[in-house]
């Protein structure tokens, strides 16, 4: 085997600049960069570029440019790049990459935001080329090396060899790092994969378990002060007046900094009007906040509550919407017939008509982490620690805030202690309120949210109130469906509004004759944004269960109702069938028992859940355990994959269950656990995971999937169970009594 001393390939990997030059060729890309601040120790060894570097001892360093907030991102970008570059796995380790550099020069990532269940699915071809370029190189610096033809040469788990003669990875690094491929490679087809498709660990997982792992609210600098903020409780509302004469003297106070909203600045990142209190712990700076007096002026939405806004909601409903679907003609007016001639139908007739209203409240992300932020500003650079979805937002709401140059500012990434869309998009303010504090007093500065700031000040899940109608034709299946849902967002925005806010309802996959759907975004002055699953986590539990009412007015079982309305759909019919074969649904259980099936398409993946409930006779609630059967198209680790559809599915039975958030004289009242509760390890039920991928071709998302149908087949399991319709949540609060 060819060998080269390690003081020999440092040299040459320095003077290739910096190491094997991997990933793409990005004009105006530099070659290398200081490393950053990565979650493990750095070895002996050079980072190279974008993507990776190969270690003398031949372990490989990935850069992972998304985040990780516990869907496991770290060792998903990891296995695609190990799987092209064909290398062990136990090899590999993984670092966070530099913002800084993907900011400023060509942005080599490509894309750097974790959100919408993309990572894999839309990201997987970039990020495995990676890994597909850096073998071709070695390859191609192997060939020159032996002077043999490259397609003599392959390359496996480490190692090239050609015509006898065999070298590590390691030693043609300096070589491969001046290759210019003609063209970069594809990657494999997935019946090629070795690593890909089978159950890994997460990386993250050991440093979570023993402590290492970092996150924003750990950070801990030299000469550090805390602060405390405040803003309006009534969002958008204004700040009259602070005394913070009446608190200066209190221990360990050092200043209070206002904070103003910009005229016309209203994303959901930008400064509401609000005050913070600095000192020299986080503890003394909240209490002496709490003990500040301050005076906001709620104007004009100070009198805004639920019941007002379901009472709009009415009147909104009552007349025409947008159109989001339509098919077939004139499903309105076949439904209006339809509703006519019930009315008119003699007692006992077979119902040819069936309507509903359904409401899905308020709901918040209540991170585990709550939002901090920690910002050192200097006139020669602004150092930031921020847990976003995206890596490179911070940078960019510091360097905004400030007026500073990009180059100026360095985004240290962070492990994030949840998201579920919180933290999309920078959508907290809590990043600017340090930026502003850090600023005025130069040094470094951590903002820190209470948990009640947190909930109070958070982009919620909108509000949605749906009304359902559908005209049933002699198979008792519907021959028309006319649907109309409105929806709350902060400002009336669209982007939680169109393809987002009425999902699963403007989509459904049955092929009903003749459907029309519309739907309202109606301005509210609560912030609002995506929420894990955005808009199918609503109405899937309105569009389930609606059906459920739907097969068993027609005389269907709901899960055969589901598989004839559906035919034809493929991928539809792969998850349908899979859990009738893994479930046992049935609707013949004891009174008091009970099972409900639902399914929903979210992120391009098709998701269907069975749950199985027990009522007691007072009404006490036991969700036993729920099956969940996903096709993905692909799917790349299975029990990461099995983790993020239990996740989903406890989260989404977190709102379902126990949530609703109370709106009280504009402001949110219920912001922290002991009135909005989630679910507890006691109650959390079995969750049993099964994939059906069609391997044809599509990838679908994960992180999201498994919660949308699990509301709904729980609520129809309960109806099983007493009786009972429960067309809004909490379920847990409802009167589920049954004789």
């Amino acid at each position: 085997m060819d060998t080269i001393s390690r003081r020999t390939l440092i040299r040459t990997m320095a003077g290739a600049g910096g190491g094997l030059l991997l990933g793409f060729v990005f004009p105006g890309a530099t070659a290398a960069v200081p490393p950053p601040r990565s979650w493990t120790p750095m070895r002996d060894g050079a980072e190279i570029n974008a993507w990776l570097a190969i270690d003398a001892d031949g372990s490989v360093t990935i850069r992972v440019p998304h985040s990780e907030q516990g869907q496991g991102a770290l060792t998903a970008v990891s296995l695609m790049v190990a799987e092209e570059l064909d290398v062990p796995w136990s090899s590999v380790r993984a670092v966070f990459a530099d913002m800084h550099r993907h900011v400023n020069d060509g942005q080599p990532y490509r894309v750097t935001t974790t959100h919408g269940s993309q990572l894999v699915r839309l990201q997987h071809r970039h990020i495995m080329q990676a890994g597909a370029s850096a073998r071709e190189r070695l390859r191609a610096a192997a060939a020159a090396a032996w002077g043999v033809p490259l397609a003599d040469v392959t390359a496996r788990q480490g190692m090239l060899r050609a015509a006898g003669r065999e070298a590590t990875y390691a030693a043609m690094a300096g070589a491969a790092a001046t290759v210019t491929l003609a063209a970069e490679p594809g990657i494999k087809p997935p019946g090629e994969w070795w690593l890909l498709g089978r159950p890994a660990p997460r990386l993250d997982v050991p440093l979570k378990v023993d402590g290492r792992a970092q996150y924003a609210i750990d950070v801990r600098l030299p000469d550090m002060v805390y602060a405390a903020a405040r803003s309006c409780p009534v969002p958008w509302g204004r700040l009259v007046k602070y005394d913070f004469d009446a608190i200066r003297s209190r221990p360990g106070v050092i200043a209070a900094v206002e904070f103003r909203a910009k005229p016309g600045r209203r994303e959901l990142s930008d400064l509401q009007d609000g005050v913070a209190v600095v000192a020299d712990s986080w503890w003394r700076a909240e209490q002496a906040l709490a003990a500040m007096p301050i005076e906001w002026d709620p104007y004009p939405d100070g009198d805004v509550d639920l019941a007002s806004q379901a009472a709009r909601m009415r009147e909104v409903l009552g007349t025409p919407g947008k159109l989001s679907a339509e098919s077939g003609t004139d499903a309105a007016g076949r439904v209006a017939a339809a509703r006519e001639a019930a009315a008119r139908a003699p007692r006992g007739a077979r119902p040819r008509y069936v309507s509903a209203e359904y409401h899905r409240p308020y709901e918040a992300h209540v991170r585990m982490e709550p939002a901090s932020a920690t910002v050192h500003v200097t006139d020669a650079r602004v150092d930031v620690w921020s847990p976003t979805q995206n890596p490179a937002t911070p940078l960019m709401l510091v360097a905004d805030q400030l007026g500073r140059d990009p180059r100026e500012v360095f985004a240290h990434t962070v492990f994030l202690g949840g998201a579920f869309g919180g933290n999309g998009g920078g959508n907290m303010a809590v990043t600017r309120q340090a930026a502003e504090v850090a600023n005025r007093l130069r040094r470094p500065v951590k903002l820190l949210w209470s948990r009640d700031e947190d909930t109070a000040q958070g982009k919620h899940r909108p509000p949605v109130w749906a009304r359902l109608e559908a005209a049933l034709g002699d198979e008792g299946l519907p021959e028309a469906i006319f649907t109309r849902l409105g929806g709350y967002t902060g400002g009336g925005a669209e982007r939680i509004g169109a393809g987002m806010l009425d999902t699963a309802l403007s989509n459904m996959p049955y092929r009903v004759p003749h459907r029309r759907h519309e739907r309202h975004t109606v301005a509210a002055h609560v912030p609002t944004a995506t929420h894990r699953a955005p808009g199918v986590n609503q109405n899937a539990f309105i569009i389930e269960q609606f059906v459920d009412e739907l097969a068993l007015a027609g005389g269907w079982d709901p899960l055969e109702w589901r598989l004839r309305m559906t035919e034809g759909l493929e991928p539809w019919q792969r998850t349908l069938r899979k859990l009738k074969e893994v479930a046992g649904f049935t609707t013949r259980l004891p009174r008091g028992r009970g099972m409900g099936v639902a399914v929903v398409e979210d992120h391009a993946s098709f998701c269907a859940a069975c749950a199985t409930v027990e009522v007691g006779r007072q009404g006490e609630l036991k969700v036993e355990k729920v099956v969940i059967v996903v096709n993905s198209g692909y799917v790349i680790n299975p029990l990461n994959a099995a983790e993020q559809l239990e996740g989903a599915a406890y989260w989404e039975l977190s709102h379902a269950l126990y949530g609703g958030l109370a709106l009280e004289r504009g402001r949110v009242t219920s912001t922290n656990f002991d009135k909005y509760a989630l679910l507890r390890i006691d109650h959390a039920p079995q969750v049993e995971c099964h994939f059906a991928p069609s391997q044809d071709g599509w990838w679908g998302g994960i992180g999201e999937p498994g919660g949308p149908p699990t509301a709904a087949a729980v609520a129809n399991a309960i109806f099983f169970a007493t009786g009972k319709r429960l067309r809004t949540t909490p379920l847990a609060r409802q009167d589920l009594r049954w004789s």
